[in-house]
Protein backbone atom coordinates (compact mmCIF):
# COMPACT_ATOMS: atom_id res chain seq x y z
CA UNK A 1 0.00 0.00 0.00
CA UNK A 2 1.10 3.29 -0.31
CA UNK A 3 1.50 6.39 2.04
CA UNK A 4 -1.86 7.34 3.92
CA UNK A 5 -3.15 10.23 1.85
CA UNK A 6 -2.10 12.92 4.71
CA UNK A 7 1.00 12.29 3.91
CA UNK A 8 0.84 11.92 -0.37
CA UNK A 9 2.96 14.51 -1.91
CA UNK A 10 1.27 15.42 -4.89
CA UNK A 11 4.27 17.44 -6.03
CA UNK A 12 6.84 14.31 -5.60
CA UNK A 13 7.73 14.48 -9.93
CA UNK A 14 8.35 10.68 -9.18
CA UNK A 15 5.76 9.72 -7.15
CA UNK A 16 3.50 12.11 -10.10
CA UNK A 17 4.72 9.76 -12.69
CA UNK A 18 4.31 6.19 -10.92
CA UNK A 19 0.81 7.59 -10.42
CA UNK A 20 0.28 8.68 -13.38
CA UNK A 21 1.02 5.23 -15.39
CA UNK A 22 -0.56 3.52 -12.33
CA UNK A 23 -4.25 5.74 -13.14
CA UNK A 24 -3.66 5.21 -16.73
CA UNK A 25 -3.95 1.03 -15.91
CA UNK A 26 -7.25 1.34 -13.56
CA UNK A 27 -8.94 3.12 -16.33
CA UNK A 28 -8.84 0.76 -18.75
CA UNK A 29 -11.76 -1.21 -20.06
CA UNK A 30 -12.92 -4.28 -18.02
CA UNK A 31 -12.88 -6.00 -21.60
CA UNK A 32 -9.16 -4.19 -22.18
CA UNK A 33 -7.67 -5.18 -19.34
CA UNK A 34 -9.44 -8.77 -19.76
CA UNK A 35 -7.62 -9.11 -23.37
CA UNK A 36 -4.14 -7.91 -21.31
CA UNK A 37 -4.22 -9.80 -18.73
CA UNK A 38 -4.98 -13.47 -20.64
CA UNK A 39 -1.99 -12.29 -22.99
CA UNK A 40 0.23 -12.14 -20.19
CA UNK A 41 1.06 -7.94 -20.61
CA UNK A 42 0.20 -7.04 -17.18
CA UNK A 43 -0.31 -9.68 -14.19
CA UNK A 44 -3.46 -9.35 -11.95
CA UNK A 45 -1.58 -8.63 -8.89
CA UNK A 46 0.38 -5.28 -10.27
CA UNK A 47 -2.72 -4.09 -11.42
CA UNK A 48 -4.67 -5.36 -8.37
CA UNK A 49 -1.81 -3.12 -6.05
CA UNK A 50 -2.20 -0.41 -8.36
CA UNK A 51 -5.80 -0.21 -7.84
CA UNK A 52 -5.20 -0.74 -3.86
CA UNK A 53 -2.80 2.11 -4.16
CA UNK A 54 -4.85 4.73 -6.19
CA UNK A 55 -7.81 3.95 -3.32
CA UNK A 56 -5.17 4.57 -0.53
CA UNK A 57 -4.71 7.59 -1.83
CA UNK A 58 -7.75 9.44 -3.35
CA UNK A 59 -10.57 7.20 -1.34
CA UNK A 60 -10.09 9.12 1.60
CA UNK A 61 -11.49 12.44 -0.63
CA UNK A 62 -14.34 10.01 -2.00
CA UNK A 63 -15.43 7.57 0.84
CA UNK A 64 -16.84 5.09 -2.29
CA UNK A 65 -15.71 1.78 0.42
CA UNK A 66 -16.53 0.64 3.57
CA UNK A 67 -13.99 -1.93 3.54
CA UNK A 68 -11.20 -2.86 1.10
CA UNK A 69 -10.07 -6.15 1.02
CA UNK A 70 -6.56 -5.55 0.75
CA UNK A 71 -4.84 -9.06 1.51
CA UNK A 72 -7.72 -11.65 0.44
CA UNK A 73 -7.93 -9.20 -3.21
CA UNK A 74 -3.51 -9.50 -3.52
CA UNK A 75 -4.24 -13.24 -2.44
CA UNK A 76 -6.97 -14.04 -5.69
CA UNK A 77 -4.79 -11.83 -7.69
CA UNK A 78 -2.08 -14.20 -7.23
CA UNK A 79 -4.10 -17.30 -8.02
CA UNK A 80 -5.78 -15.76 -10.86
CA UNK A 81 -2.12 -15.20 -12.46
CA UNK A 82 -1.03 -18.67 -11.59
CA UNK A 83 -4.39 -20.28 -13.38
CA UNK A 84 -3.98 -17.94 -16.26
CA UNK A 85 -0.42 -18.89 -16.64
CA UNK A 86 -1.46 -22.48 -16.76
CA UNK A 87 -4.25 -22.14 -19.30
CA UNK A 88 -6.95 -22.34 -17.09
CA UNK A 89 -8.71 -19.32 -17.78
CA UNK A 90 -12.22 -18.50 -16.44
CA UNK A 91 -13.51 -16.23 -18.59
CA UNK A 92 -13.40 -12.30 -18.66
CA UNK A 93 -13.77 -10.98 -15.79
CA UNK A 94 -10.11 -13.98 -14.33
CA UNK A 95 -8.16 -11.97 -12.49
CA UNK A 96 -10.13 -8.45 -12.80
CA UNK A 97 -10.66 -6.39 -9.94
CA UNK A 98 -14.06 -5.33 -9.11
CA UNK A 99 -16.17 -3.90 -5.68
CA UNK A 100 -19.54 -4.92 -4.39
CA UNK A 101 -22.09 -3.24 -2.88
CA UNK A 102 -22.13 -3.50 1.04
CA UNK A 103 -26.24 -5.13 0.70
CA UNK A 104 -24.36 -8.19 -0.92
CA UNK A 105 -23.36 -10.77 1.73
CA UNK A 106 -19.95 -11.67 1.67
CA UNK A 107 -18.22 -14.60 3.68
CA UNK A 108 -16.45 -13.29 6.48
CA UNK A 109 -16.63 -10.27 6.09
CA UNK A 110 -18.32 -6.99 7.36
CA UNK A 111 -21.88 -6.82 5.79
CA UNK A 112 -23.19 -3.12 7.19
CA UNK A 113 -25.68 -2.03 4.75
CA UNK A 114 -24.35 1.13 5.64
CA UNK A 115 -26.20 0.98 9.16
CA UNK A 116 -25.12 1.01 12.81
CA UNK A 117 -28.04 -2.28 12.99
CA UNK A 118 -25.62 -4.43 11.03
CA UNK A 119 -22.38 -2.63 12.23
CA UNK A 120 -20.55 -5.77 13.08
CA UNK A 121 -22.32 -8.31 11.05
CA UNK A 122 -19.74 -11.14 8.94
CA UNK A 123 -21.98 -13.55 6.98
CA UNK A 124 -21.62 -16.67 6.82
CA UNK A 125 -21.95 -17.38 3.51
CA UNK A 126 -22.09 -15.32 -0.21
CA UNK A 127 -24.55 -13.91 -1.93
CA UNK A 128 -24.92 -15.76 -5.26
CA UNK A 129 -23.64 -12.12 -7.23
CA UNK A 130 -20.60 -12.21 -4.77
CA UNK A 131 -20.40 -16.77 -5.35
CA UNK A 132 -20.64 -16.42 -9.22
CA UNK A 133 -18.12 -13.48 -9.55
CA UNK A 134 -15.54 -15.24 -7.62
CA UNK A 135 -16.44 -18.29 -9.45
CA UNK A 136 -15.63 -16.13 -12.24
CA UNK A 137 -11.78 -15.56 -11.09
CA UNK A 138 -13.04 -12.11 -10.33
CA UNK A 139 -11.09 -10.07 -7.38
CA UNK A 140 -13.19 -8.36 -4.68
CA UNK A 141 -11.39 -5.53 -3.83
CA UNK A 142 -14.24 -4.30 -1.09
CA UNK A 143 -17.55 -3.62 -0.24
CA UNK A 144 -18.89 0.09 -1.55
CA UNK A 145 -20.84 2.29 0.51
CA UNK A 146 -24.51 3.33 0.05
CA UNK A 147 -27.21 5.00 1.34
CA UNK A 148 -28.48 3.31 4.95
CA UNK A 149 -30.54 0.18 3.91
CA UNK A 150 -30.80 1.55 -0.08
CA UNK A 151 -33.09 4.42 -0.02
CA UNK A 152 -32.14 8.04 0.20
CA UNK A 153 -30.65 8.70 3.14
CA UNK A 154 -27.02 8.41 4.45
CA UNK A 155 -26.72 7.23 8.45
CA UNK A 156 -25.33 10.41 10.35
CA UNK A 157 -22.05 8.32 11.84
CA UNK A 158 -20.73 7.23 8.52
CA UNK A 159 -18.98 8.93 5.65
CA UNK A 160 -21.73 10.20 2.76
CA UNK A 161 -19.92 9.21 -0.80
CA UNK A 162 -18.56 12.07 -2.76
CA UNK A 163 -18.66 12.51 -6.86
CA UNK A 164 -15.97 12.76 -8.30
CA UNK A 165 -16.76 15.25 -10.80
CA UNK A 166 -17.53 17.55 -8.33
CA UNK A 167 -17.92 16.86 -4.42
CA UNK A 168 -20.93 19.55 -4.24
CA UNK A 169 -23.10 17.55 -6.48
CA UNK A 170 -25.49 14.60 -5.88
CA UNK A 171 -23.61 11.32 -6.27
CA UNK A 172 -26.80 9.63 -7.12
CA UNK A 173 -28.86 7.41 -4.13
CA UNK A 174 -28.38 4.11 -2.58
CA UNK A 175 -25.78 2.84 -5.01
CA UNK A 176 -23.69 6.05 -4.64
CA UNK A 177 -20.21 3.98 -3.73
CA UNK A 178 -20.38 1.84 -6.68
CA UNK A 179 -21.19 4.63 -9.23
CA UNK A 180 -18.26 6.81 -7.43
CA UNK A 181 -15.91 4.23 -7.13
CA UNK A 182 -16.55 2.87 -11.22
CA UNK A 183 -16.09 6.82 -11.88
CA UNK A 184 -13.17 7.20 -10.29
CA UNK A 185 -10.50 4.53 -11.17
CA UNK A 186 -11.14 2.54 -7.90
CA UNK A 187 -12.34 -1.17 -9.77
CA UNK A 188 -13.33 -2.05 -13.09
CA UNK A 189 -16.73 -2.51 -12.29
CA UNK A 190 -19.09 -2.73 -9.66
CA UNK A 191 -22.60 -4.31 -8.61
CA UNK A 192 -25.63 -1.80 -7.65
CA UNK A 193 -29.26 -2.47 -6.45
CA UNK A 194 -32.08 -0.82 -7.93
CA UNK A 195 -35.32 -0.59 -5.69
CA UNK A 196 -36.76 2.80 -7.75
CA UNK A 197 -33.04 4.35 -9.37
CA UNK A 198 -30.22 3.27 -7.64
CA UNK A 199 -28.36 1.86 -10.83
CA UNK A 200 -29.46 4.63 -12.78
CA UNK A 201 -29.14 7.37 -10.55
CA UNK A 202 -25.33 6.73 -9.65
CA UNK A 203 -24.86 5.95 -13.24
CA UNK A 204 -26.11 9.15 -14.20
CA UNK A 205 -24.65 11.25 -11.80
CA UNK A 206 -21.14 10.03 -12.02
CA UNK A 207 -20.94 10.08 -15.79
CA UNK A 208 -21.14 5.99 -15.95
CA UNK A 209 -23.23 2.76 -17.76
CA UNK A 210 -25.41 1.24 -15.49
CA UNK A 211 -27.59 -2.31 -16.53
CA UNK A 212 -30.98 -2.81 -14.30
CA UNK A 213 -31.65 -6.25 -15.45
CA UNK A 214 -35.16 -7.49 -15.94
CA UNK A 215 -36.28 -8.43 -12.40
CA UNK A 216 -35.12 -12.15 -11.85
CA UNK A 217 -32.86 -11.96 -14.60
CA UNK A 218 -30.30 -11.89 -11.49
CA UNK A 219 -30.56 -13.81 -8.27
CA UNK A 220 -31.33 -11.47 -5.21
CA UNK A 221 -30.15 -14.34 -2.62
CA UNK A 222 -28.14 -12.75 -0.25
CA UNK A 223 -28.81 -9.38 -1.21
CA UNK A 224 -30.22 -7.55 1.76
CA UNK A 225 -33.88 -6.73 0.76
CA UNK A 226 -34.82 -3.19 0.19
CA UNK A 227 -38.35 -3.84 -1.78
CA UNK A 228 -38.59 -7.37 -2.66
CA UNK A 229 -41.12 -7.20 -5.12
CA UNK A 230 -39.07 -4.14 -6.72
CA UNK A 231 -35.24 -4.84 -5.91
CA UNK A 232 -32.78 -5.92 -8.89
CA UNK A 233 -29.27 -6.30 -8.99
CA UNK A 234 -27.26 -5.50 -11.78
CA UNK A 235 -23.64 -4.31 -12.69
CA UNK A 236 -22.22 -0.39 -13.12
CA UNK A 237 -19.22 -0.37 -15.22
CA UNK A 238 -17.65 2.26 -18.04
CA UNK A 239 -18.85 0.91 -21.29
CA UNK A 240 -21.04 -1.25 -22.39
CA UNK A 241 -19.40 -3.76 -23.64
CA UNK A 242 -18.21 -4.56 -19.70
CA UNK A 243 -22.06 -4.24 -18.83
CA UNK A 244 -22.33 -7.02 -21.09
CA UNK A 245 -19.30 -9.13 -19.22
CA UNK A 246 -20.72 -8.75 -16.23
CA UNK A 247 -23.91 -9.75 -16.85
CA UNK A 248 -23.19 -12.55 -18.57
CA UNK A 249 -21.22 -14.04 -15.07
CA UNK A 250 -24.26 -12.64 -12.80
CA UNK A 251 -27.23 -13.87 -14.53
CA UNK A 252 -29.33 -16.85 -14.87
CA UNK A 253 -31.39 -19.34 -12.57
CA UNK A 254 -30.91 -19.79 -8.79
CA UNK A 255 -31.52 -22.70 -7.11
CA UNK A 256 -31.10 -20.19 -3.71
CA UNK A 257 -33.97 -18.06 -5.56
CA UNK A 258 -37.55 -18.80 -6.09
CA UNK A 259 -38.19 -16.28 -8.01
CA UNK A 260 -35.08 -15.91 -10.06
CA UNK A 261 -36.34 -17.32 -13.71
CA UNK A 262 -35.13 -19.98 -15.69
CA UNK A 263 -34.62 -18.57 -19.43
CA UNK A 264 -31.74 -19.14 -20.48
CA UNK A 265 -29.46 -16.78 -20.32
CA UNK A 266 -28.25 -14.60 -24.20
CA UNK A 267 -24.74 -14.41 -25.05
CA UNK A 268 -24.13 -10.86 -24.34
CA UNK A 269 -21.08 -10.29 -25.81
CA UNK A 270 -22.14 -11.35 -29.51
CA UNK A 271 -25.33 -9.01 -28.45
CA UNK A 272 -22.79 -5.80 -28.31
CA UNK A 273 -21.32 -6.43 -31.61
CA UNK A 274 -24.84 -6.50 -33.66
CA UNK A 275 -25.16 -2.72 -34.46
CA UNK A 276 -28.62 -0.48 -34.68
CA UNK A 277 -29.64 -1.36 -37.90
CA UNK A 278 -33.50 -1.73 -38.10
CA UNK A 279 -33.87 -2.17 -34.21
CA UNK A 280 -36.94 0.53 -33.98
CA UNK A 281 -36.80 2.42 -30.97
CA UNK A 282 -39.55 4.88 -29.33
CA UNK A 283 -39.78 7.74 -27.77
CA UNK A 284 -42.23 9.72 -25.98
CA UNK A 285 -41.96 12.86 -26.19
CA UNK A 286 -44.70 14.43 -23.85
CA UNK A 287 -43.19 11.94 -21.14
CA UNK A 288 -39.93 13.41 -21.88
CA UNK A 289 -40.73 16.95 -21.82
CA UNK A 290 -43.14 17.00 -18.60
CA UNK A 291 -39.80 16.32 -16.39
CA UNK A 292 -36.59 16.74 -18.25
CA UNK A 293 -34.31 19.78 -18.13
CA UNK A 294 -33.97 21.27 -21.66
CA UNK A 295 -30.08 20.14 -21.70
CA UNK A 296 -31.59 16.79 -20.68
CA UNK A 297 -34.49 16.38 -23.27
CA UNK A 298 -32.16 18.09 -26.44
CA UNK A 299 -28.72 15.07 -25.63
CA UNK A 300 -31.80 12.61 -25.70
CA UNK A 301 -33.28 13.80 -28.90
CA UNK A 302 -29.32 13.98 -30.09
CA UNK A 303 -28.89 10.85 -29.40
CA UNK A 304 -32.23 9.69 -30.99
CA UNK A 305 -30.30 11.94 -34.09
CA UNK A 306 -27.41 9.70 -33.97
CA UNK A 307 -29.00 5.94 -33.42
CA UNK A 308 -31.09 6.96 -36.64
CA UNK A 309 -28.03 7.63 -38.75
CA UNK A 310 -26.80 4.38 -37.03
CA UNK A 311 -30.02 2.41 -39.28
CA UNK A 312 -32.29 2.15 -36.08
CA UNK A 313 -35.70 2.89 -36.71
CA UNK A 314 -37.13 5.93 -34.46
CA UNK A 315 -40.90 6.71 -34.31
CA UNK A 316 -43.20 8.73 -31.60
CA UNK A 317 -44.77 6.73 -29.52
CA UNK A 318 -47.25 7.28 -26.28
CA UNK A 319 -46.56 5.91 -23.24
CA UNK A 320 -49.15 5.06 -20.37
CA UNK A 321 -49.75 7.78 -17.61
CA UNK A 322 -46.50 7.34 -14.94
CA UNK A 323 -48.02 9.49 -12.20
CA UNK A 324 -50.03 7.14 -10.21
CA UNK A 325 -47.85 4.66 -10.58
CA UNK A 326 -44.96 6.66 -9.37
CA UNK A 327 -47.63 7.78 -6.51
CA UNK A 328 -47.65 3.71 -5.41
CA UNK A 329 -44.29 2.83 -5.56
CA UNK A 330 -43.63 4.60 -2.27
CA UNK A 331 -46.55 2.80 -0.39
CA UNK A 332 -45.50 -0.79 -2.07
CA UNK A 333 -41.66 0.30 -1.27
CA UNK A 334 -42.16 1.47 1.99
CA UNK A 335 -44.30 -1.38 2.61
CA UNK A 336 -42.04 -4.01 1.47
CA UNK A 337 -38.90 -2.35 3.68
CA UNK A 338 -41.23 -2.82 7.16
CA UNK A 339 -41.29 -6.07 6.15
CA UNK A 340 -37.90 -6.94 5.33
CA UNK A 341 -37.02 -5.36 8.64
CA UNK A 342 -39.57 -7.01 10.82
CA UNK A 343 -36.54 -8.63 13.04
CA UNK A 344 -35.05 -5.29 14.01
CA UNK A 345 -37.84 -2.56 13.60
CA UNK A 346 -39.04 -1.18 15.53
CA UNK A 347 -36.78 -2.91 18.02
CA UNK A 348 -33.83 -0.80 17.46
CA UNK A 349 -35.42 1.74 16.04
CA UNK A 350 -32.95 4.14 17.69
CA UNK A 351 -29.58 2.65 15.91
CA UNK A 352 -31.10 3.48 12.36
CA UNK A 353 -30.57 6.86 11.34
CA UNK A 354 -33.94 9.62 11.16
CA UNK A 355 -34.34 9.31 7.52
CA UNK A 356 -34.26 5.74 6.88
CA UNK A 357 -36.44 5.45 10.16
CA UNK A 358 -38.73 7.55 8.59
CA UNK A 359 -39.24 5.53 5.57
CA UNK A 360 -39.85 2.39 8.15
CA UNK A 361 -42.43 4.68 9.65
CA UNK A 362 -44.35 5.31 6.66
CA UNK A 363 -44.36 1.39 5.70
CA UNK A 364 -45.30 -0.12 9.32
CA UNK A 365 -48.47 2.47 8.81
CA UNK A 366 -49.01 1.42 5.67
CA UNK A 367 -53.09 -0.89 5.72
CA UNK A 368 -53.56 -3.46 4.17
CA UNK A 369 -56.04 -2.46 1.10
CA UNK A 370 -53.92 0.71 0.38
CA UNK A 371 -51.41 -1.84 -0.57
CA UNK A 372 -53.37 -3.88 -2.32
CA UNK A 373 -54.66 -0.63 -4.07
CA UNK A 374 -51.05 0.03 -5.00
CA UNK A 375 -50.36 -3.40 -6.10
CA UNK A 376 -53.40 -3.18 -8.54
CA UNK A 377 -52.10 0.52 -9.84
CA UNK A 378 -48.93 -1.36 -10.59
CA UNK A 379 -50.46 -4.31 -12.24
CA UNK A 380 -52.50 -1.97 -14.50
CA UNK A 381 -49.28 0.27 -15.52
CA UNK A 382 -47.31 -2.75 -16.27
CA UNK A 383 -49.75 -4.33 -18.54
CA UNK A 384 -50.33 -1.28 -20.99
CA UNK A 385 -46.36 -0.76 -20.70
CA UNK A 386 -45.53 -4.27 -22.33
CA UNK A 387 -47.86 -3.30 -25.04
CA UNK A 388 -45.58 -0.40 -26.52
CA UNK A 389 -43.50 -3.64 -27.27
CA UNK A 390 -45.64 -4.59 -29.77
CA UNK A 391 -44.87 -1.01 -31.87
CA UNK A 392 -40.69 -0.93 -30.87
CA UNK A 393 -38.05 -3.01 -29.38
CA UNK A 394 -36.52 -0.05 -27.36
CA UNK A 395 -38.29 3.02 -25.72
CA UNK A 396 -35.48 5.81 -24.99
CA UNK A 397 -35.97 8.61 -22.45
CA UNK A 398 -33.48 10.28 -20.04
CA UNK A 399 -31.94 8.13 -16.72
CA UNK A 400 -32.91 11.16 -14.65
CA UNK A 401 -34.58 14.54 -15.00
CA UNK A 402 -31.69 16.68 -14.36
CA UNK A 403 -27.27 16.56 -15.45
CA UNK A 404 -26.83 16.98 -11.98
CA UNK A 405 -28.05 17.94 -8.42
CA UNK A 406 -26.74 19.61 -5.52
CA UNK A 407 -25.75 16.81 -3.07
CA UNK A 408 -27.81 18.49 -1.03
CA UNK A 409 -31.03 18.84 -2.56
CA UNK A 410 -32.16 15.12 -1.60
CA UNK A 411 -35.83 15.12 1.07
CA UNK A 412 -35.00 14.81 4.35
CA UNK A 413 -37.27 12.60 5.18
CA UNK A 414 -39.91 9.87 3.80
CA UNK A 415 -42.50 12.86 3.24
CA UNK A 416 -40.33 13.85 0.47
CA UNK A 417 -41.05 10.90 -1.12
CA UNK A 418 -44.34 10.68 -1.68
CA UNK A 419 -46.96 11.78 -4.04
CA UNK A 420 -45.74 11.67 -7.87
CA UNK A 421 -42.15 12.63 -6.87
CA UNK A 422 -40.35 13.80 -10.30
CA UNK A 423 -36.94 12.30 -9.61
CA UNK A 424 -38.58 9.02 -9.74
CA UNK A 425 -40.13 10.34 -13.50
CA UNK A 426 -37.86 8.12 -15.08
CA UNK A 427 -37.08 5.35 -12.99
CA UNK A 428 -39.76 4.13 -10.51
CA UNK A 429 -41.96 3.35 -13.31
CA UNK A 430 -39.50 0.38 -14.75
CA UNK A 431 -38.82 -1.07 -11.78
CA UNK A 432 -43.01 -1.38 -10.85
CA UNK A 433 -43.07 -2.93 -15.11
CA UNK A 434 -39.65 -5.15 -14.18
CA UNK A 435 -38.52 -4.02 -17.56
CA UNK A 436 -34.67 -3.64 -18.11
CA UNK A 437 -32.73 -0.67 -18.68
CA UNK A 438 -29.68 0.44 -20.01
CA UNK A 439 -28.35 3.69 -19.36
CA UNK A 440 -25.01 5.69 -20.89
CA UNK A 441 -24.02 9.07 -21.19
CA UNK A 442 -24.78 10.93 -24.13
CA UNK A 443 -23.48 14.32 -23.96
CA UNK A 444 -21.25 16.57 -22.54
CA UNK A 445 -21.68 18.91 -19.74
CA UNK A 446 -19.83 22.38 -18.92
CA UNK A 447 -20.00 21.72 -15.26
CA UNK A 448 -20.36 17.99 -14.07
CA UNK A 449 -21.35 14.59 -15.27
CA UNK A 450 -22.65 14.54 -19.07
CA UNK A 451 -26.65 14.10 -19.73
CA UNK A 452 -27.77 10.39 -19.45
CA UNK A 453 -29.42 8.31 -22.11
CA UNK A 454 -31.79 5.52 -20.80
CA UNK A 455 -32.80 2.69 -23.39
CA UNK A 456 -36.01 0.60 -21.40
CA UNK A 457 -36.02 -2.96 -23.69
CA UNK A 458 -39.23 -5.61 -23.21
CA UNK A 459 -38.52 -7.91 -20.15
CA UNK A 460 -35.59 -10.20 -20.79
CA UNK A 461 -34.80 -8.00 -23.70
CA UNK A 462 -31.02 -7.26 -22.33
CA UNK A 463 -29.86 -8.25 -25.42
CA UNK A 464 -31.64 -5.59 -27.39
CA UNK A 465 -30.55 -3.11 -25.26
CA UNK A 466 -27.14 -3.98 -24.99
CA UNK A 467 -27.05 -4.33 -29.01
CA UNK A 468 -27.93 -0.71 -28.96
CA UNK A 469 -26.54 0.76 -26.58
CA UNK A 470 -23.13 -0.46 -27.48
CA UNK A 471 -23.73 0.91 -31.13
CA UNK A 472 -24.36 4.21 -30.03
CA UNK A 473 -20.98 4.49 -27.73
CA UNK A 474 -18.96 3.04 -30.86
CA UNK A 475 -20.42 6.49 -33.34
CA UNK A 476 -19.45 8.33 -30.15
CA UNK A 477 -16.81 9.68 -26.93
CA UNK A 478 -18.68 10.44 -24.74
CA UNK A 479 -18.34 7.74 -22.53
CA UNK A 480 -14.67 8.54 -22.51
CA UNK A 481 -15.44 12.27 -20.36
CA UNK A 482 -13.40 11.28 -17.29
CA UNK A 483 -13.88 13.32 -13.72
CA UNK A 484 -11.45 15.84 -13.04
CA UNK A 485 -11.55 15.44 -8.82
CA UNK A 486 -9.60 18.53 -8.98
CA UNK A 487 -11.73 20.24 -5.73
CA UNK A 488 -11.72 15.98 -3.88
CA UNK A 489 -8.74 17.36 -1.28
CA UNK A 490 -9.67 21.32 -0.61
Amino acid sequence: MSKDINNYSFDDPAERSNNLETDALCYLSLQELSTQLRAGKVSSVEVTRGILDRIQRIDAGLHAYLTVLNESALRRAAQADEEIRGGKWRGPLHGVPIAVKDLCQTKGVLTTCASRVLRDWRPDSNATVVERLESAGAVLLGKLNLTEFAVAWYHPELPTPLNPWDRSLWPGASSSGSGVATSAGLCFASIGTDTGGSIRFPSAACGIVGLKPTWGRVSRYGVFPLGESLDHIGPITRTVADAAIMLGVIAGQDPLDDTSLSTAVDDYMVAVTGGAKGIRIGVDEKYISQAAAPEVAAAIIDAMRTLEKLGARISKIALPDVGPGVAAWTTLCAADAAAAHEATYPAKALEYGPGFRSFLEVGAAVRGQDYAKAQMVRERFANRFQAVFEQVDVIACPSMPFVSLPATGMPTDARGLTGSNALLHFTAPFNLSRNPTLSQPCGESEAGPPPSLQLVGRRLGEGTLLQVGAAYERATEWHKQRPAMTNMFD
